[in-house]
């Protein structure tokens, strides 16, 4: 898919503020409403605007660790990689989930309100899922560039 000069700058604006109305957008790269509105509503049904949400502060909700995590499975047969993969998506606590090449087969986000709770959950539920050959956990000290959007580029 290609994205018109408009669609990079509307797509920039509603990332930095989804709440931004029609109008604002529209104002902020010399467009009219209407038209503005209907390039936004085609870049929703093309799936390139997946969806609106707040971006919440994950300390103040009593979240203070983010571990990577890094998977290696037995088998990697389609099926178990599959019922891995379903396993995970079910996870509360594991924010997001990549299949990766390397020495490892996934990377896990997982978000905990302490490192016994996070403990408990590697412990528990994550060395208990299907497959699991090894595991690595990676502690975040610090997070300087946490991601907030994508560079958008013409």
């Amino acid at each position: 898919m290609t994205l018109s000069t408009t669609d990079v700058k509307i797509l920039a604006l509603l990332q930095n503020d989804a709440r931004m109305t029609n109008q604002s957008v529209a104002d902020s790269i010399g467009l009219s409403a209407s038209p503005c509105w209907r390039k936004i509503r085609k870049l929703e049904e093309d799936e390139v605007i997946q969806g609106y949400r707040a971006v919440l502060n994950r300390r103040k909700i009593g979240l203070a660790v983010m571990v990577f995590v890094r998977v290696t499975i037995d088998s990697h047969s389609e099926s178990e990689a599959k019922k891995f993969e379903e396993e995970v998506a079910a996870l509360e606590d594991v924010v997001a989930c990549y299949s990766i090449g390397g020495d490892a087969d996934f990377l896990l986000q997982v978000v905990a309100r302490d490192l016994d709770s996070y403990a408990d959950f590697a412990m528990s539920v994550v060395r208990r899922l299907p497959g699991i050959k090894e595991m690595q956990s990676m502690f975040v000290l610090k997070e300087i560039k946490p991601l907030v959007s994508y560079p958008i580029k013409k």
